[in-house]
């Protein structure tokens, strides 16, 4: 920590509040001050430069430096800097951005609605299944079901259908109308001899069971992210998306997949729904939607969705929701230039190459002591480490050795971050085989330096 009084650092535990951050050990410790991006690094106020892995927070799909989103910005804000889609208002570059990501959906569907987060995104679709229940006449139809370990986001309904204990504890979470069924994680969760298959249809039984408890009756909705991301990086297993959306077509129970770590090539598809066979009803998009140069999200909804809608609307004679900067043309002029380099630089399928590649060269880790599982695709994965890979026990307080790997990785030029005792790896999707080779490498050495902190010599 930088003791001088007016420095950066002082500075910033002087008047700033961080976010997923311990506020005592931070005014102990100081902030990591980034100043400069490139590519897929980034540089802090010292000159130090790291490969950025998790490429921010799971968005920066063109990387740090791209001059095209700046100059997409620099245009837009010179001609119309801003403007609203309240009371039938539009302007061009939200017109064009909700035409090409209906066209892109895997799925058919009718409208695109625009937030400003995946949070902002998860409570507006919470609002409109609500809004949906009663134009049909159901109004008991209200519980949504998300699963443990999900994570939706950080605003009071988006929070209550994140699975994770921190986000609830001392916040009075989760609200009513919100149900949690069990984690996809086969390596953690499954019984003795169970196959993947098994477990999936035993993860189904049991959602089908909370369904039939609560009553097909009140139940609207399930979300599910394609992969858990901030849970752990979970890849369902086997066969769980089919029966999982067997039992939801049976109780005609809405589909919300959320994409906002998934969406626009992580997984080495355009969606983590393409991935995995999901076919929803909603789709939630963020993040990588404009490699976050800007704050912008959106839902799409098929007719399912809208048409009832419309009706409630027109019953009453508007649609009482909407965001200052919902669609702001800024932000949707850098979504549609980030979207037109996805696809011009085929980044979908250098996720999925240069995916190959990271998975390989992390499931070669997996004999090491000190790893449990490593799991992933495309440009996504996780390393989950343990004490003792046969228990599956953790070293000392779970989370500590994660915490200590991440460590070693900042010094060893690489931002990561870890869920607990996962390491995750999240890079932009311009990285290269060779930088991945280096990420990796810089992996290595840091197990290699916690490993007499978890076995001592002798």
């Amino acid at each position: 920590m930088d003791d001088r009084p007016n420095s950066p650092e002082a500075r910033d535990i002087r008047y700033h509040l961080h976010g997923y951050t311990n506020a005592r050990k931070h005014q102990e410790s100081g902030p990591l001050i980034i100043e400069k991006g490139d590519g897929i690094y980034v540089e802090d106020v010292a000159g130090n430069r790291y490969i950025e892995a998790m490429a921010g927070l799971w968005s920066v799909a063109v990387g740090f430096s791209e001059k095209r989103l700046v100059d997409a910005a620099t245009r837009q804000m010179s001609k119309l800097p801003y403007y609203h889609d309240f009371g039938s208002k539009s302007h061009s570059p939200l017109i064009d951005l909700a035409e090409k990501l209906v066209q892109m959906a895997p799925v058919p569907m009718s409208k695109a609605y625009f937030t400003n987060s995946g949070s902002e995104a998860n409570d507006t679709a919470m609002k409109m299944i609500w809004y949906r229940s009663n134009a049909l006449g159901q109004p008991a139809r209200k519980k949504i079901i998300s699963r443990k370990r999900g994570y939706h986001g950080v605003t009071i309904a988006a929070a209550s259908l994140t699975g994770l204990p921190n986000n609830h504890l001392s916040f009075d979470l989760p609200i009513a109308n919100v149900l949690h069924t069990s984690t996809p994680h086969y390596w953690r969760e499954a019984e003795p001899g169970e196959s993947e298959e098994q477990f999936s249809s035993r993860l189904a039984e049991d959602l089908e069971t909370l369904i039939l408890a609560e009553g097909p009756e009140t139940i609207a909705a399930f979300i599910g992210e394609p992969i858990m991301g901030a849970g752990g990086v979970i890849v369902p297993p086997a066969g769980y998306w089919e029966k999982i959306q067997a039992v939801l077509s049976k109780y005609d129970i809405l589909l919300i997949a959320d994409e906002v770590i998934c969406g626009f090539g992580r997984t080495g598809e355009m969606f983590g729904s393409q991935t995995f066979g999901i076919k929803p009803d909603i789709m939630v998009l963020s993040k990588q939607i404009s490699s976050s140069y800007l704050p912008i999200s959106a839902l799409l909804i098929n007719e399912k969705v809208f048409e009832p809608i419309a009706n409630e609307s027109d019953r009453i004679g508007t649609f009482g929701h909407g965001f200052t900067g919902g669609g702001h043309p800024v932000a949707a002029a850098v979504a549609l230039e980030n979207l037109k380099l996805i696809e011009e630089r085929d980044l979908v399928g250098n996720a999925r190459t240069v995916g190959a590649h990271m998975q390989a060269r992390l499931r070669k880790l997996a004999s090491h002591p000190v790893v449990g599982e490593v799991r992933g695709i495309g440009l996504i994965a996780a390393v989950e480490l343990v004490a003792d890979q046969t228990s599956k026990a953790p070293w000392g307080k779970p989370g500590a050795l994660g915490g200590v790997v991440n460590g070693f990785l900042q010094q060893n030029g690489v931002i990561s971050r870890n869920m607990g005792d996962a390491i995750a790896f999240c890079p932009p999707l311009i990285i290269t085989e060779t930088q991945v080779d280096t990420l990796i490498d810089a992996f290595e050495r840091s197990l290699a330096a916690a490993l007499p902190q978890v076995r001592p010599p002798g």
